[in-house]
């Protein structure tokens, strides 16, 4: 097998691939093998999901495993989509993805909270890493997990749910993979609603700082684009909720009024944009969620990308770090001061808010965040000299890194940045005492 993630920056070559087709397959192949890693959209830009968890980045070392090991994808399972309205719930395979789940979804007139920028990455994948849209009011996407069902190391089939586990639940939804597999995900949905995208230029830094607040909580759904190269951000995406579809699917919102929201042309020195525009400059906005204010449905605005039309590059490499709400505009400010250390290796940051949860691993336990996300171009040389600059100027803020991407802060600072890390290790060995799910990057950051 030759297996690369989506940056084509980690392999995946130290076991057998297995695509099981029904539950019980699944739990025959995870019976029989020694060590298990699911493989979902592969987006992880870092050996979370690797089994030996030692593939160096750049993709030079020689890997081979034991042929007992095995890697799982879910794409295959028949799992179906079913939904409970009077519980307003969801459940669904942990293998789709938000694009296909999304567009079930509005069919059957309900939403999500949240999405993130891409649609093609996996519900499981995920909630598992704390994976986050934006907005204020919005916690990340793994809080909207009401309830599992995992497939634990001894074949078994477990079920886990708010409810009925507590406190247990709530340290295993953001689990990296360390649990068991998941096989059906029960969502929290709500009313499909309609929404509008707006996009201003030109941001001058002084005025985000003056008013970051006003700023991040203008929308529903606020995103920062700067590439750090002058005295402003680039660009500022607004996402506003504007109503509920009233039971409205299938492509029916195409007759959608949009609602007049008083927008200025000019807010604190930035200017509406007068075409739609990609976060990076001189892409082409093909395959974007559409913006200048036209209506459309929930999942056609809260993503970035359009459910059909999944992004085909893969030549980034990708970090994300998360700071308290409280220390947002200094933490910034101390990214920009690093500004002559971007220059040529970056294709766009992102920053965003997110706020507070209970899950015992999401960079947002006890507190509402702001993320501070680097597309880098893919010179790893580079990046990797990079990183360390970047964590180093945000360590003054309880900086927490996306388990998804690449950082190089070290295990011990991880696990300092958790008050519940002690329980959710202890939660993993008594899940799977045998470390079957349990790889480097698990021993590294988990067990140190």
């Amino acid at each position: 097998m030759s297996l690369r993630n989506w940056s084509e920056n980690i392999r995946f070559e130290s076991g057998a691939l297995h695509t099981p087709r029904t539950v019980e397959a699944l739990q025959e192949i995870v019976r029989a093998s020694r060590k298990v890693r699911v493989l979902g959209a592969r987006h992880s830009f870092n050996d979370a999901a690797a089994i030996d968890g030692q593939i160096d980045v750049d993709g030079t070392q020689e890997v081979t495993g034991e042929a007992s090991w095995a890697y799982i994808s879910l794409e295959e399972l028949n799992t179906p989509v079913t939904f409970d309205h009077e519980r307003g719930t969801v459940t669904c395979s942990g293998g789709i993805t938000y694009g296909e789940l999304c567009m079930r979804m509005h069919a059957e007139g309900v939403a999500l909270h949240n999405t993130a920028s891409l649609p093609h990455i996996t519900v499981a994948g995920a909630c598992s890493t704390a994976t986050h849209g934006s907005g204020d009011g919005n916690g990340n996407l793994a809080t909207a997990v009401a309830g599992l069902e995992i497939v634990t190391a001894d074949g078994e089939l477990k079920t886990l749910s708010l409810e009925e586990d507590g406190e247990t639940f709530e340290g295993s939804v953001v689990a990296l993979g360390g649990l068991g597999v998941v096989t059906r995900m029960t969502l929290a949905t709500q009313p499909a609603y309609s929404m509008q995208q707006y996009v201003y230029e030109d941001l001058p830094s002084a005025a985000l700082y003056e008013n970051f607040d006003e700023i991040m909580s203008g929308a529903y759904s606020v995103s920062l684009f700067p590439d750090w190269q002058g005295d402003k951000v680039n660009q500022v995406w607004f996402k506003h909720r504007t109503g509920l579809m009233g039971g409205r699917g299938n492509g029916e919102e195409a007759g959608l009024e949009p609602v007049d929201l008083g927008l200025p042309s000019e807010l604190h020195g930035a200017t509406a944009a007068a075409t739609d525009l990609h976060p990076v400059p001189g892409f082409s906005t093909e395959g974007l969620t559409v913006q200048m204010g036209a209506p459309g449905a929930w999942h056609d605005r809260l993503h970035h990308f359009q459910i059909d039309s999944t992004p085909a590059s893969g030549d980034e490499l990708q970090t994300e770090y998360f700071v308290p709400r409280r220390y947002a505009v200094p933490a910034v400010q101390a990214v920009e001061g690093l500004r002559h250390r971007f220059k040529g290796m970056l294709w766009i940051s992102e920053i965003r808010t997110v706020a507070a949860d209970r899950l015992w691993l999401s960079q947002s336990y006890g507190t509402p965040t702001v993320g501070i996300h680097f597309s880098w171009r893919k010179n790893w040389p580079a990046v990797r000299e990079a990183m360390p600059l970047v964590e180093e100027a945000l360590a003054p803020f309880e900086v927490r890194p996306h388990w998804g991407k690449l950082f190089t802060i070290s295990p011990e600072a991880v696990q300092a940045a958790y008050p519940r890390m002690d329980d959710f290790r202890a939660l993993l060995e008594s899940m799977d005492p045998d470390g079957k799910f349990r790889n480097g990057y698990l021993d590294r950051f988990i067990f140190g």
